[in-house]
């Protein structure tokens, strides 16, 4: 089995995706306790690292020899939402990443971030990061990935950035999109709504007739348990789904009105298997779903990853 680590692994969204794709996990480094509870309550086998990863730099040395480095790294530095402030936000981390990779040396990078990553002005900065993995070795694309076309119910615009030893680079290609649309919201939630027995379920399920708009988690210092801004919100509402709050539990049986999601609900849009428990509170477990990275979208590229690295290995065993 190749193996990985996790920087910055959240609620696990994308080391579910790269398990899923045949990456066995050697250490998953969050700062969030939280979300450590939550992976460690899921897989209990997991090396989960309740640390910074500024810190984690120090230990890296140990894992020498990991065949891919992967990380959600926060998005704020690069998202409209957190002023763009790129390489002068506290919370940039991808020089940070950048060292690990250094000193681990895998034979692949996999790093998620937002569409803002991809803006005119972080133009420099991209070729900055271009430049800091040739030197190490290896050829590098970003791809911006829906997640909705790979089966999740949700759109979520994601930037994808892979970079691959020179040796394999020739190997790897991106994956491809899903034929067809993934099912609806309604198709989606309507066992999870219909549970309490609710008589509105059937006509619910009609009216939420398209995929979901994009999940917003907030970030430590911003957002709370809604499913995101007024035009987010008004995107739901033309679901039938009252965003403003996270609800404990499906709608009773005589329920009227406009429901509310469950932690539950925005699991399954977000991609996350049924048995995939979220640790906290409703705020923070809810915060855990909105920022993840949808695991049907990791398995995608990280498949992708693992066939370029096994033809790279092939043809090295025919080499020797």
């Amino acid at each position: 089995m190749l193996t990985s680590i996790e920087l910055c692994a959240g609620a696990g969204g994308q080391a579910l995706g790269l398990e899923q794709a045949g990456f066995g996990h050697e250490a998953l480094i969050e700062i969030d306790g939280h979300c450590c509870t939550t992976l460690r309550s899921n897989r209990p086998d997991w090396n989960v690292i309740h640390d910074d990863m500024r810190v984690f730099k120090d230990i890296a040395h140990n894992y020498k020899g990991i065949d891919v480095v992967a990380g959600g790294l926060p998005c704020p530095p690069f998202s409209k939402a957190g002023k763009q402030l790129g390489t002068e936000d506290e919370r940039f981390l991808f020089d940070d990443a950048v060292d690990i990779i250094d000193v681990i040396r895998p034979r692949a990078v996999m790093i998620e971030n937002v569409r803002g990553f991809l803006d005119a002005v972080f133009f420099d900065y991209r070729e900055k990061l271009k430049g800091q993995l040739r030197a190490l070795g290896y050829e590098t694309e970003w791809r911006l990935l829906n997640a909705s076309h790979f089966g999740v119910p949700q759109l979520r615009p994601r930037v994808v950035i892979v970079a691959i030893e020179r040796k394999s680079w020739k190997h790897f290609e991106w994956p491809q999109e899903n034929p067809h649309n993934p099912p609806t919201v309604g198709e989606t939630l309507y066992d999870l709504m219909a549970a309490n027995g609710w008589k509105g379920a059937d006509a619910w399920r009609d009216q939420a007739d398209e995929i979901a708009p994009t999940l917003v988690g907030g970030s430590k210092k911003h957002g709370g348990p809604d499913l995101g801004p007024t035009r987010a919100r008004a995107a739901w509402a033309a679901l039938g789904v009252e965003g403003r709050t996270i609800a404990v539990d499906a709608p009773g049986q005589d329920f009227e009105g406009m429901p509310r999601l469950t932690v539950p609900m925005v699991a399954r849009i977000q991609g996350f298997p049924d048995d995939w428990k979220f640790a906290g509170a409703k705020t923070n477990a809810y915060k855990q779903v909105g920022n993840a990275f949808p695991p049907p979208v990791a398995k995608a590229v990280g498949m992708k990853i693992r066939e370029a690295i096994q033809a790279g290995n092939r043809l090295r065993r025919v080499a020797a």
